[in-house]
């Protein structure tokens, strides 16, 4: 299964990234690549905790994106 992150940047420059379906799994960064580590990592413990404990691992629920840049 493949899950989308959401990263945003915040007002101190930090990158926060986020797994919708996965709550709780969230990760940051002072660079894009940091972040995707980060959130990389809390997603795989993440799914790795639910499924020791017996838990359904959600599916994935986005099935697009939309970047774009605003004037």
């Amino acid at each position: 299964m493949t899950y989308q992150a959401i990263f945003s940047r915040a007002d101190d420059g930090t990158i926060w990234a986020y797994v919708p379906e996965l709550p709780g799994a969230a990760g940051s960064g002072d660079t894009i690549e940091e972040a995707r580590e980060s959130i990389a990592e809390a997603a795989r413990l993440w799914l790795e905790e639910e499924r020791a404990d017996g838990e359904p691992v959600p599916k994935p629920t986005i099935i697009g994106t939309l970047s774009m840049d605003t004037v």
